[in-house]
């Protein structure tokens, strides 16, 4: 157990970056018409490929509902499409040109904040704090023993 303060302490600290990298996100999305939630949605359209909603909310840790804000948004901008019900009720969602045109520049945008929050460290110590943060996630991701 951690003898630190609570402004020293590994989740304090986390969720001060999170906010940090989140706000400078926003800033630089802003001119590209998203907001960094709009932008995490058209990566993980992008990745899955026409995925439904349900797997969209899971991938970008939001609910269903604030899912269907983002996306009612994204659509109305012309980034992407929801397609009609093929299997049961899941409905994909797909990119549009315009979308992948957005999303490729919001790609390079979060990319540039991403490589200026680790400007000071070394590759070595990015790939170690990138090892640390997966196991912390993982150690969370476990069943609670206590």
């Amino acid at each position: 157990m951690s003898q630190a303060g609570p402004l020293d302490r590994a989740g304090y600290l986390v969720k001060q970056v999170q906010q940090a990298f989140h706000r400078a996100c926003e800033d630089r999305l802003r001119p590209l018409g998203v907001s960094m939630s709009q932008y995490a949605v058209l990566r993980a359209v992008a990745d899955t490929g026409g995925a439904p909603a349900a797997e969209l909310a899971r991938r970008t840790f939001v609910t269903r509902q604030s899912l269907r804000d983002v996306l009612a948004g994204l659509t109305a901008a012309g980034l992407v499409e929801v397609g009609a019900v093929t299997t049961g009720r899941a409905r994909p969602v797909t990119l549009t040109g315009r979308g992948e045109d957005v999303l490729a520049r919001a790609e390079q945008v979060v990319l540039t904040v991403d490589d200026r929050m680790t400007a000071s460290l070394t590759a070595e110590q990015v790939g170690q704090l990138t090892a640390l943060l997966r196991s912390c996630a993982a150690d969370l991701a476990a069943p609670d023993e206590g």
